[in-house]
């Protein structure tokens, strides 16, 4: 799907449609703040196991705290390869759903300790690695959640970096790790559809919701935003974490990207919604995934999948 359709296939879906998960683990990362943190409160309301996977413990503690149910806290720093390797080795048993929800949004100009661009490192190439780590624990999908800023981005291949582009405030290079996100998705769709295996790719975007993400930028111009813009037109964050949840247990085809139904997707019930022409481009998706291998030093797995064991 591209372009600017919506498609009502279950429209006014709410939580009430979603099924009980019944003791299932569900990993989300970043799920100590924002829609992380509402979508592992649902999913713990509905019976999950839900582990936060999350770069400040003391802070996915307090937020375990507050959700109830089934939890668990896991350090993972996703600027840091060697830690996203760590996560993985240390896991066992199976994983109903992973959400690759963290992210950070036009910080200033910086770098992960493995030399990339902070945006294009953390929200792409960290959940790119642990996804493939993880995958042959994987029973049942792999949600990311992506931006409707994607489709204003470009991946240049000849400077994923930024260093010879203007970094400027940084919207370009969040504008590409979000496009990322989504060829990353369609591309994992395709070679999970190819092995065999059962399990889903999907994407999500929440609309404009209100959260710590902008809020984080050293940005002025987005720190106005972010207080007044944001405080004046966005849904709250438990409205924004239903297309994630949507994504991760409603009857959808794999390669679907849910956001919310009203105009202009900024907010409302979700539904699945269109992606640009960029983001729906098979070839530029192959050629992604092919550098982020690369780069990481992370195959896709050639093991059986849990699911099809």
């Amino acid at each position: 799907m591209n372009g600017n359709r919506t498609h009502d296939a279950v429209p006014d879906w709410t939580i009430d449609r979603m099924p009980e998960l019944d003791g299932a683990t569900i990993v989300v990362t970043g799920g100590n703040s924002g829609i992380g943190l509402e979508a592992a409160r649902v999913f713990a309301a509905k019976g999950a196991h839900v582990v936060l996977a999350v770069r400040d413990v003391h802070k996915g503690e307090d937020a375990a705290a507050g959700i109830g149910g089934s939890t668990e806290v896991r350090h993972l720093d996703l600027a840091d390869l060697g830690w996203v390797r760590a996560f993985a080795a240390g896991w066992t048993g199976d994983i109903r759903v992973l959400v690759n929800n963290a992210g950070v949004m036009v910080p200033p100009l910086g770098y992960t300790k493995d030399g990339f661009e902070l945006q294009f490192g953390i929200n792409h190439l960290g959940h790119f690695a642990l996804t493939n780590l993880l995958l042959p624990h994987v029973t049942s999908r792999v949600v990311t959640v992506a931006s409707s800023a994607h489709r204003s981005g470009t991946i240049d291949f000849d400077d994923l970096n930024w260093a010879t582009r203007k970094y400027g405030g940084g919207a370009g290079g969040y504008e590409q790790s979000k496009l990322a996100n989504l060829l990353f998705s369609l591309e994992l769709q395709r070679r999970l559809t190819a092995s065999g295996s059962s399990v889903l790719s999907t994407a999500a975007h929440p609309g404009m919701a209100s959260t710590n993400l902008m809020s984080s930028s050293e940005s002025a111009i987005m720190t106005v935003f972010a207080t007044v813009v944001v405080r004046l037109f966005a849904q709250d964050a438990a409205a924004g974490a239903l297309p994630t949840l949507f994504a991760a247990t409603a009857e959808i085809p794999g390669g679907s990207y849910a956001g919310p139904a009203n105009k202009r997707e900024m907010a409302g019930a979700p539904v699945l919604v269109g992606r640009s022409d960029a983001a729906a481009d098979p070839l530029i998706a192959a050629r992604l995934w092919a550098v982020s291998e690369e780069l990481t030093g992370v195959p896709y797995p050639a093991v059986q999948m849990a699911s099809t064991r």
